[in-house]
């Protein structure tokens, strides 16, 4: 391979890692393409929440003229068996279109919309309208939808994987909840489709919202920037916190994390003040959600306010918060590219909690000492893997477990041309030693092997003494997805 030139431009990592002193080039332009995952999901939860009041019907008598209608279980067949308590899927579209140029400017919303789904959780409110729980699907998530005729095109489709968020828009709302129903065995009782163009004046509307944060955040693509410590957010500093993905290098299920803390706060912030016992502002929260929600037909009014009667006594800690248990970061599907696989067994256990109506906090991570701080996510960092052994199934072994972790595998480990590796060796280019590091504190004892010009893809080649893979997490990054009580994560 040539030499490269005396100062050559830094090429763009694979691991998407940010430019940094002695590592690599900048991580991927920053896109402004993904809007924020609580922006939507945040006003249809406030329908119901601000709704326990119970203040009466006059305060909701326009609210099912305001509502758009959709019919998202028209001709559905085979679906789920019904539950105890209600199930609500939540979809959040993506609709910068209708922010004004000026808004667009300072809160950095450029891009051109998608017709897809940036947000999609599942809210579960119990039987017993004591308790709730808010399940995230993330959008990027491996999914097969069943077969269907497009929106678009009118053409028929077979089943086919794509990424979840794309069942929107090959779809629409009825492909949406035909595909989650078909992923978690759980009947959706009712839609929820909520534009963000409300979230900020929702916001304003409550006074602003409290957040907590152990860790500086810093995101120079939204414009986040705050220090450790608690601050009141007011709707387009809200705005910009649960855009965030590059304040850490936790990416979207960091981002997911922020969003749900963020609603925890939210419910804390709106069952503590007075906007529940005063009409008029209570009308005012209301007219500034429903003006970018579509429902299905039978969650009207009347709904709402029978709901929010029997949640009149509602608080952070009837609520509880996760995301779907991850199996592998990075699983890469031809023609779709990198996916979020679930762990099957866990989100089995998970849903099976929603429809029997039990709490989820038994299913929470036990941390203990939890995976060892890096510098760089697994997720940003590809890495091929040789067997440098005589050891069948070695290098498959080895590669299957760091993709579990997270990192990006080829996942087509090779025999290696040194068969007598007796010290597991990782292969680095050097402008990409914090990435070699990071991988290095997976393999305990490995040997780091600066090799130039060998390019962002770093290599394993497994030796004899090989005996793990360790669970590695980026600096600042949160904790690993397990249940969080509403009252454990909004500010105290």
């Amino acid at each position: 391979m040539p030499a490269p030139p005396r100062r050559p431009a830094r090429p763009q990592p694979s691991d998407g890692s940010p430019r940094r002193k002695g590592d690599g080039g900048p991580g991927r332009p920053p896109g402004r393409r993904r809007t924020g995952w609580a922006l939507r999901a945040v006003t249809a939860l406030s329908v119901v929440v601000l709704a326990s009041a119970g203040i009466g019907h006059a305060v909701l008598t326009g609210l099912d003229d305001d509502i758009a209608r959709v019919d998202p279980f028209k001709d559905m067949k085979n679906r789920p068996e019904a539950g105890h308590g209600m199930n609500v899927l939540v979809v959040g579209t993506d609709g910068r279109d209708r922010i004004g140029a000026e808004e667009r400017e300072k809160y950095r919303l450029g891009g051109t919309p998608c017709r897809c789904t940036d947000t999609m959780m599942i809210v579960h409110i119990s039987a017993d309208r004591e308790h709730a729980s808010v399940v995230s699907l993330p959008r990027d998530s491996y999914a097969e939808v069943p077969p269907h005729i497009d929106a678009t095109t009118g053409r028929r489709h077979r089943a086919h994987p794509v990424k979840l968020n794309a069942a929107y828009a090959e779809g629409g709302p009825e492909l949406t909840v035909r595909t989650v129903e078909h992923m978690t065995k759980v009947k959706v009782d009712h839609y929820l489709e909520i534009d963000f163009i409300s979230f900020m004046r929702t916001v304003d509307v409550l006074g602003g919202v409290e957040i907590c944060t152990a860790q500086p955040l810093d995101d120079p693509v939204t414009g986040l920037r705050l220090p450790p410590g608690a601050h009141r957010l007011d709707g387009g500093q809200a705005l910009q916190y649960v855009r965030s993905r590059h304040a850490d290098g936790s990416s979207d299920l960091g981002r997911m994390q922020r969003q749900q803390r963020f609603m925890a706060s939210l419910v804390a912030q709106a069952t503590s003040s007075g906007v529940l016992l005063n009409p008029m502002k209570f009308q005012d929260v209301i007219q500034a959600v429903v003006g970018s929600v579509r429902a299905d037909k039978q969650f009207g009014a009347e709904e709402l306010l029978g709901l929010g009667r029997a949640m009149r006594n509602f608080s952070p800690a009837s609520s509880e918060f996760t995301t779907v248990p991850i199996g592998r970061m990075g699983y890469e599907v031809k023609g779709i590219g990198s996916t979020l696989k679930w762990d099957d067994k866990k989100a089995s256990g998970l849903f099976a909690a929603l429809r029997a109506d039990r709490p989820l906090a038994p299913h929470k991570v036990r941390r203990g000492r939890g995976p060892l701080r890096v510098e760089v996510a697994p997720q940003h960092i590809r890495v091929q893997v040789e067997n440098g052994t005589t050891v069948t199934g070695l290098g498959r072994r080895i590669d299957d477990a760091l993709a579990a972790t997270g990192f990006r595998t080829t996942r087509t480990p090779v025999n290696s041309v040194e068969r007598r590796v007796t010290r597991t060796v990782v292969a680095y280019d050097p402008r990409w030693d914090r990435s070699a590091r990071s991988l290095a504190a997976a393999l305990p004892g490995s040997e780091l092997r600066a090799v130039p010009n060998q390019g962002p893809t770093l290599k394993v080649i497994a030796g004899t003494d090989f005996e793990r893979v360790r669970k590695v997490r980026a600096a600042g990054s949160p904790p690993e997805p397990g249940v969080m009580r509403g009252d454990e994560v909004a500010c105290r």
